[in-house]
């Protein structure tokens, strides 16, 4: 798991093990989450480091190593913030709305089309193409003068993604869909 951990209401139980990369939606930039299930610890059926067994960090409170103090206080922010905010229901509520007001726009606006199939859409990284190459440099000045910022698609899809974590308010996703409209 990565990007969508503490974005929306997850089964847990039908996973042994998750390993997250939560440094978009829990802490800062490094910030990683491991969930395992009690039954399957210590079953690796081989020897491996006593840094990867979690057995080992369990059993020393998460402390086998000097935890990194700023990413902890950090993840503690952002838990309390999102408790506060009202739990993952809440948040999850906030994250359709901010995907389904941008990828409305994307459907709707024949200047774009979505990258990803509509079922394979994430709710927390909106990949977009622009269907008119002769008004991209338009497109990027309006959205650049507009302070909006990291856009720029990956290197291996081109286009457009709009990361639309947690803290992103929904005010600023309608700022980007009302430049599309205008453009």
């Amino acid at each position: 798991m990565s990007s969508d951990i503490f974005s929306r209401k997850l089964d847990f139980s039908q996973f042994d093990l998750i390993y997250a990369g939560a440094q978009k939606n829990m802490g800062p930039a490094g910030t990683t989450l491991v969930v395992v299930k009690d039954e399957i610890l210590g079953k690796t059926g081989r020897q491996i480091p006593s840094m990867l067994d979690y057995q080992v960090h369990i059993s020393k409170d998460s402390m086998y190593n000097t935890p990194a103090v700023f990413p902890v206080y950090v993840s503690m922010l952002t838990l309390q913030w999102l408790k506060d905010l009202g739990g993952i229901e809440a948040i999850e509520k906030i994250n359709i709305a901010k995907a389904e007001l941008l990828y409305n726009e994307i459907d709707n606006n024949p200047l774009f089309e979505g990258a990803a199939s509509k079922e394979d859409r994430s709710d927390m990284n909106v990949t977009f193409l622009l269907t008119d190459a002769s008004k991209k440099e338009k497109f990027d000045q309006m959205w650049k003068e507009a302070g909006i910022s990291g856009i720029n698609g990956h290197r291996s899809v081109g286009g457009y993604r709009a990361s639309i974590y947690n803290a992103m308010p929904i005010e600023s996703i309608q700022v980007l869909v009302d430049i599309m409209k205008k453009l």
